[in-house]
């Protein structure tokens, strides 16, 4: 039984930032009820890199929130959009993709997606963008820039800031959000969901369903999501992220490394804890009833869990204390055999064998590496990048706080 439009709109709020406009949506949800037809329920992901992490998470469960309000989720694959790519608080132009490279990470985002969401056909509908943008002929081009100005595309603050800096901005990048638009004027969209960082785009949507002769959708935002850095919103960029399908005892070890001012906000955002008790755990540690580490590692545990097993979670659990605790190397090490023409005498140029065995990609990040003192063998701290060190079989090596090998002869 579908729940009433009061408890629906409670869930739609629970989190969200905005809701505009909320009355549109109440509406929305009255009708979907009496005429029982789906609300159709709108996100759209470019594929810009191969996965999915925390941070596209947020939205992702607030369209499974729909889905299990009985709505149809629609899930837009931006194929088309991703070779001109999203301007969103960017300061210079987002380097193209090809069409190869948006076809493997298409793929990657479905199968992580439905890590969080209903793959019943009833309750979702995957779609590429490319079906209708392929097909606009000049003409309508020219009808779609022609709803829209260039002085409500300076508006928006990242294109305004670049113009008055007197940054590039290119004529793709205004046409980025009007194709936005399109997706939702393609799918007759009734609610389009986003970060903070879409609204400008998300209204544009609005204001062009309008103008084609369509009912404006109700935009919802969520939060974007701080990395484990604390600061910056989550972004493989900038190395900050928690992917959803990396292994249970890296992601268990990366949220044990959030500042504990983020724990709450990650347990609002990507668990299905009550709010209710969330409140709790928050004044519990404001009065220090609560010792952060013990909620930090109930948050690992329930991330984990979700997006591996009970088990997985346990077993990062006593990983991460093995380590961090008993300063022990993890009980499972990857192993890394050293071919003879490697080793001179036993030995190996300490950044050589950073990029062999994969724990840096470049010679410069692997100095980089060493001078942060993030480089130990057998738990001796590196401290130089010229020194060549001598190697025995069972070596163990260690970059980070999680990253080891145990090195073979």
């Amino acid at each position: 039984m579908r729940l009433s439009v009061e408890e629906q709109l409670k869930i739609a709020r629970e989190g969200a930032e905005d809701i505009l406009p909320i009355e549109d949506l109440e509406v929305k949800l009255r009708r979907s009820g009496k005429e029982k037809r789906p609300l159709r329920i709108k996100l759209g992901l470019d594929p810009t890199a191969p996965d999915i992490h925390l941070g596209h998470t947020v939205v992702l469960r607030k369209l499974r929130q729909f889905q299990d309000l009985g709505h149809l989720a629609i899930l837009i694959i931006g194929d088309f959009t991703a070779m001109i790519g999203d301007p969103s608080g960017r300061s210079e132009i987002r380097k193209s993709l090809t069409v190869e490279e948006i076809a493997i990470n298409a793929q990657t985002y479905q199968e992580q997606a439905f890590k969080i969401l209903d793959p019943s056909p009833k309750k979702i509908k995957i779609v590429y963008n490319s079906e209708w943008l392929k097909k606009m002929g000049m003409a309508d081009v020219l009808r779609l820039t022609s709803s829209y100005t260039v002085a409500r595309m300076l508006e928006r603050d990242d294109f305004f800031t670049r113009y008055k800096k007197g940054q590039s901005i290119s004529i793709a990048e205004f046409l980025y959000p009007l194709l936005q638009g399109m997706d939702s004027i393609a799918i007759e969209a009734d609610v389009e969901l986003g970060g903070t960082d879409q609204k400008f785009n998300l209204l544009i949507g609005r204001e062009l369903q309008r103008a084609y002769g369509q009912e404006p959708q109700v935009i919802l935002t969520m939060p974007l999501l701080e990395g484990i850095d604390g600061t910056q919103k989550m972004s493989k960029s900038l190395g900050n992220y928690i992917g959803v399908d990396e292994p249970p005892e890296e992601i268990f070890g990366k949220i044990m490394s959030i500042p504990d001012e983020l724990m709450i906000k990650y347990f609002r955002l990507l668990t299905d804890i009550s709010w209710s008790e969330i409140d709790s755990m928050e004044k519990d540690l404001a009065e220090d009833k609560l010792h952060p580490a013990q909620l930090k590692r109930r948050l690992g545990h329930n991330i984990v869990a979700m997006y591996h097993n009970k088990k997985a979670a346990e077993r990062a659990a006593r990983e991460f204390d093995l380590v961090f605790k008993e300063k022990e190397p993890p009980s499972e090490v990857p192993e890394f055999v050293l071919s003879p023409e490697l080793l001179k005498d036993g030995r190996i140029w300490i950044v050589k064998l950073l990029t062999c065995i994969g724990f840096a990609r470049t010679n410069s990040e692997a100095r980089r590496l060493i001078e942060q003192r993030g480089v130990r063998l057998n738990n001796e701290v590196i401290s130089s990048s010229e020194v060549d060190v001598k190697i025995s079989d069972g070596d163990i090596l260690q970059v980070g706080k999680r990253k080891f090998a145990r090195l073979r002869t």
